[in-house]
């Protein structure tokens, strides 16, 4: 089952960080990446079953949130290859935020696995992820 996994420590509290990223429908924070974030339904993007499509490629479905452990797990429905509904099954992106309890900061943990014949998968989407982690960090920056 191919996998990936993607950390960065951010300079900002938890619940600052967890505000930023919990809408499952806002990525201003990362608009050089994600231009284009589409709301698809009616259900609230802080509730599992929001749907939305990334840069009009992406379809994604929040599976599961809880606030209080700080976590987003989602699916990836369709997409791009080699990522597309034909050739990845069970796709599951998990992110995790956990407080650094000496100095301060979050641990940002951001993993996915899924199910698929092809490995080009792995570099396409460690790549997107790194890039979202950075301009996560970035945005506590400024």
């Amino acid at each position: 089952m191919p996998s990936t996994y993607q950390s960065i420590v951010v300079n900002a509290p938890i619940e600052q960080i967890w505000q930023r990223i919990y809408n499952f429908h806002d990525f201003s924070w990362a608009s050089e990446i994600i231009t284009r974030c589409e709301a698809v339904g009616s259900i609230s993007p802080a509730e599992a079953g929001a749907k939305r499509i990334l840069n009009d490629v992406f379809h994604e479905t929040l599976i599961r949130i809880e606030p209080e452990n700080h976590l987003l797990e989602y699916s990836i429905d369709d997409g791009p290859s080699p990522v597309s509904a034909s050739e990845v099954s069970n796709y599951i992106g998990t992110l995790q935020l956990r407080s650094i309890t000496l100095g301060g900061g979050t641990f940002v943990e951001w993993s996915s696995s899924w199910q698929s014949q092809r490995e080009d998968a792995v570099e396409f989407c460690h790549g997107i992820y790194v890039a979202l982690l950075r301009a996560l960090a970035a945005s506590f920056e400024q």
